[in-house]
């Protein structure tokens, strides 16, 4: 049994992953997990993955769970180029340093910004009001700017003249807000620049490829959504607006 990896391109991990085992040439088997049908809630799937979430790696009998873990795994096992994951110290520590900031942070404030925009109308029945939009706008133009002057700088990439992990895991977590239509490279020249160079540096068809399906979920309807995945939806994004 070859290499699989567990994947909805509707997620930002995935979308990295996926990104990152082409544009290397990793030889691996495409298992589509898809998240809006429930399927990471089957038991098949548990056996893979017993915390129930995409991304998901089985190699051989060897499982692994969490996109970061899989990213270097893979890194490692095929010995990609050294600028993914430099074998530099301070370099490396600079890939390490976003990988452990992005969470709560990109990654945190962009889910929030898509969940906002395009699922809590769907669930509600009911538009979304402008003062909530413009929260969770504000929320993400904060940690924008913090990315900008603490991590990207005046460098070409975050760890310096060539792409990394970081930058990759950075866009792909900056696209999700695209895909609920809020273009946040519009005003910002350096994150757009920043952007067309990640692009180019991992194949611009890849990484349209990889984008297709989010750049239309704000088209989503709720019949494509399973039910008891709409229900916790639904009491996970209604509990967050009323801690806001």
């Amino acid at each position: 049994m070859g290499l699989e990896l567990y994947l909805d391109l509707l997620s930002q991990p995935c979308r990295a992953l996926y990104i990152f085992a082409r544009s290397n040439n990793i030889p691996f088997e495409f298992k589509q997990v898809e998240l809006m049908k429930g399927q990471h809630r089957t038991e098949e799937f548990r056996k893979v993955n017993v915390l129930m979430k995409v991304p998901a790696l089985r190699d051989g009998s060897f499982t692994l769970a969490e996109s970061i873990a899989i990213l270097l795994y893979l890194a490692r096992k095929f010995k990609t180029p050294d600028h993914w994951y430099p074998s530099d110290l301070q370099k490396r520590a600079r890939v390490d340093e976003y990988l452990s900031w992005q969470h709560v942070n990109i990654r945190g404030k962009g889910s929030k910004l898509f969940l906002t925009k395009v699922l809590l109308p769907l669930l509600t029945g009911q538009p979304l009001p402008p003062e909530k939009l413009e929260a969770v706008t504000g929320e993400l133009n904060v940690v924008l700017k913090q990315f900008e002057e603490k991590f990207l700088q005046d460098k070409p990439f975050i760890a310096g003249s060539e792409i990394s992990l970081a930058d990759l895991v950075a866009l792909v977590e900056l696209m999700q807000p695209v895909g609920a239509g809020y273009d946040l490279f519009e005003e910002r020249p350096k994150l757009a620049e920043w952007r067309r160079r990640v692009e180019e540096a991992v194949g611009k068809r890849l990484f349209q490829e990889a984008h297709e399906g989010i750049l239309k979920a704000k088209n989503l309807t709720a019949d494509q959504i399973a039910p008891e995945l709409l229900e916790h939806f639904k009491h996970q994004l209604l509990k967050q607006a009323s801690q806001n």
